[in-house]
């Protein structure tokens, strides 16, 4: 899983940018975690409470939930956890990719320092 984060030193935005197939992870770090040391330190935290556990945890966002369980973590937007059964044509399932993506604690920790130690030092 590659990712480059960056600022746009003219309006103060962040960005973060993940390869194909993860995204969402860019979408959940920049609109859920944001510059929140806390809430990072909070993440990091249940990933390494939950290497060896077979429990779940969840934090829900205003967009995207992210999901720990079984040394996986996903990261999901909210529509996909609607319970209305919609029929939508066998073309559109490539759009789950920007909706959802699974990756492992190791690699989410990693990402996760990464962004802590950017947005301190930016």
């Amino acid at each position: 899983m590659d990712y480059e984060f960056k600022k746009n030193t003219l309006d103060g935005s962040y960005h973060a940018i993940f390869s194909m197939g993860h995204e969402v992870l860019g979408r959940w770090i920049i609109d859920e975690l944001g510059k929140d040391v806390d809430k990072i330190d909070l993440v990091m935290n249940q990933l390494s409470a939950l290497k060896h556990s077979t429990k779940e945890w969840r934090l829900t966002g205003e967009e995207l939930t992210l999901c720990l369980q079984d040394n996986e973590a996903l990261v999901q937007d909210n529509c996909l956890f609607s319970e209305e059964d919609e029929d939508f044509e066998e073309d559109l399932h490539f759009y789950d990719d920007e909706c959802m993506s699974v990756c492992g604690f190791e690699d989410l920790a990693q990402a996760l320092a990464a962004w802590r130690s950017f947005v301190i030092r930016f």
